[in-house]
């Protein structure tokens, strides 16, 4: 992940544990996009905000051994590469790292936390070779909600949670849960076409991956959650609900856009 607003710690325990799910939340609709993509042998390739680096790896296999893949983010402690990825430390608010002009970016929720998000889509159109493709996935404003637990405070507290977490806590570090419907349209405005996009969701359960993916989250905003009005009580009981099997929630829902650029 990069961007120094970026109000999760994902050098902590909670962290990597955040960054070990997403792969098996994410990467199977992430690969699908990037399957219709077209990924070629020699492509250079650019992996923003690579987390541990499960997309890059899936790239560089694809495009070497002629091509390769920079992978970078703010912390790289868990970016695990292999040959044909360049692993690099980098804040993509400080401007497009170097390696290009690149045949494929990829950015899979980055830019939603970044205040310059607008600015930085134009840097990434820039940094493509003409035909490369950008791909970016977000989260949606369709926010995880619960669907079954033992009691309807139990739904309540969730919910509450969630809405606080997101509309309150994020919101305020700049977190913009628009961003992903909006994608589509600053691509256009940016000079790249044919444009399609894809929203992917799913239930998780509680002790399941995406259970323990939204508890690692919320557990690193726990002083500002509380700071907004969420109670000890209640922030214990949600992190409970989501090691009990007996809940069940919506996911996020994850929405990923591609565009090219035209070919001179």
């Amino acid at each position: 992940m990069d961007g120094a607003e970026y109000i999760l710690d994902s050098a902590s325990d909670l962290g990597r544990e955040q960054l070990a799910s997403l792969p098996m939340l994410l990467d199977a609709p992430t690969h699908g996009m990037l399957e219709g993509v077209g990924v070629q042998p020699g492509w250079r390739c650019l992996d923003v905000g690579a987390g541990d680096g499960s997309i890059a790896r899936w790239l560089a296999e694809r495009t070497g051994p002629t091509g390769g893949v920079v992978a970078v983010d703010i912390n790289t402690d868990f970016l695990v590469g292999r040959a044909g990825v360049d692993i690099l430390r980098h804040d993509i608010n400080d401007g497009v790292p170097p390696g290009g002009p690149f045949d494929l970016i990829h950015a899979r929720l980055v830019l939603l936390h970044l205040s310059r998000r607008k600015e930085i889509l134009k840097d990434l159109v820039d940094a493509l070779a003409p035909g490369g493709w950008l791909v970016i996935g977000e989260y949606g404003a369709r926010l995880p909600y619960a669907v079954s637990a033992a009691s309807r405070s139990d739904i309540q507290v969730f919910d509450r949670v969630q809405d606080v977490g997101h509309n309150v806590v994020g919101a305020a570090a700049g977190q913009s849960m628009r961003w992903a419907h909006e994608v589509g349209d600053h691509m256009d405005a940016a000079g790249l076409v044919d444009i399609y996009a894809f929203e992917h969701s799913q239930t998780t359960i509680g002790g399941g991956t995406g259970c323990h993916y939204h508890r690692s989250l919320i557990l690193q905003i726990d002083a500002p959650l509380l700071a907004a009005g969420i109670t000890e009580d209640e922030l214990k009981r949600y992190c409970d609900l989501l090691l009990d099997p007996r809940f069940r929630a919506w996911f996020y829902q994850f929405i990923c856009t591609r565009g090219h650029k035209p070919r001179l």
